[in-house]
């Protein structure tokens, strides 16, 4: 399971940061999963191996434009490269509005029909064969999702002893329980595909949450989870004289939660744009991340631009982007 940051600015981009997106995939690049489309998000993408014909949904977490001003441009250049295959969005209802009008409006249209689904339905689900998709209620100024995404079909390995012991010789029978199909045989005997097989490692779970000044609101689904990716727009000090009106989370808020909620990985982004990235700048980045080191034990991490990390079956986190050290 992979995942790439287009994005990591709040409100406004910055020379080394755009607004929010994030690229996610299960084993390869086809398909692959939007998470919020900020404005320059397709511009992004030309930098990375995710193609838009590829592209099998988007989830958006909120409305505000840092996360959704990117859609519209998105959309239709994905039909001007010839995409007919449908898309589902998974989005607040002004989303579609927003969508519908910028088309109606710039005598655009698309090729391919869009699938708009309410984000704030009841008991909401989404699933395909690689994830099944679920979401949390949040604390911002507007309605505001994370995104819970749990890994599915994982592979089978078949109980073979038991298989010779109950006189069932290999076959393409074993490959179908393999597969996770019951099979049929010819003495009439049903064999379930449970009863001969076991998953010998737990699905992958991670969780990219919207804007959010409430961290504890995590704290189910954290349960379980190997990977949270949440916002710490300010330090705590900024925070404090900014005021509650923002409803962002801090850094220290953040690092507290995870270390509470025993996350083995965090990663965190949706910074301010005030806070500078290279050498020598103030506020520089880094503060954020010292911060949240001083609250959480575990492994964290700083995302930048194009950083692309992956979750291994081990259950284990790494960036897999090399940068100069210093940059």
């Amino acid at each position: 399971m992979e995942f790439t940051f287009l994005g990591t600015s709040a409100g406004t981009p910055t020379r080394s940061r755009n607004v929010s997106g994030l690229a996610l995939c299960h084993s390869g690049p086809r398909p692959w999963y939007l998470v919020d489309c900020g404005e320059g998000t397709q511009h992004q993408l030309l930098h990375s191996r995710y193609s838009l014909m590829q592209l099998r949904a988007i989830f958006i977490t909120h409305i505000h434009g840092d996360h959704t001003f990117g859609l519209p441009g998105l959309l239709t250049s994905a039909s001007m490269l010839g995409r007919t295959e449908g898309l589902d969005i998974v989005a607040p209802a002004q989303v579609q509005s927003l969508v519908n009008a910028v088309i109606e409006n710039s005598d655009s249209s698309l090729g391919y029909p869009l699938n708009f689904i309410d984000s704030e339905a009841p008991g909401l689900q989404w699933q395909d064969e690689h994830f099944g998709v679920t979401s949390v209620a949040l604390s911002h100024r507007v309605t505001c999702r994370a995104w819970v995404f749990t890994e599915r079909n994982l592979e089978r390995q078949l109980l073979q002893d038991k298989l010779r012991e109950d006189g069932i010789e290999p076959g393409p029978s074993w490959g179908e329980l393999q597969k996770g199909q019951d099979v049929a045989l010819e003495d009439g005997r049903l064999l379930r595909s449970e009863d001969y097989t076991h998953i010998p490692r737990p699905a992958r779970r991670l969780i990219v949450a919207g804007d959010n000044d409430d961290p504890q609101l995590l704290s189910d689904a954290c349960n379980g989870s190997h990977v949270l990716i949440h916002e710490a727009t300010y330090t705590q000090d900024v925070a404090d004289r900014i005021g509650p009106w923002p409803q962002h989370s801090s850094a220290r808020q953040v690092g507290r939660f995870a270390q509470q909620a025993r996350l083995p990985n965090l990663v965190l982004t949706h910074f301010s744009s005030r806070y500078q990235s290279g050498p020598g700048g103030a506020p520089h980045i880094n503060q954020l991340a010292a911060e949240a080191m001083q609250q959480y034990r575990g492994q964290l991490f700083l995302a930048r631009d194009f950083d692309t990390y992956r979750l291994e079956k081990d259950l284990s986190l790494s960036c897999l982007t090399a940068r100069p050290k210093g940059s």
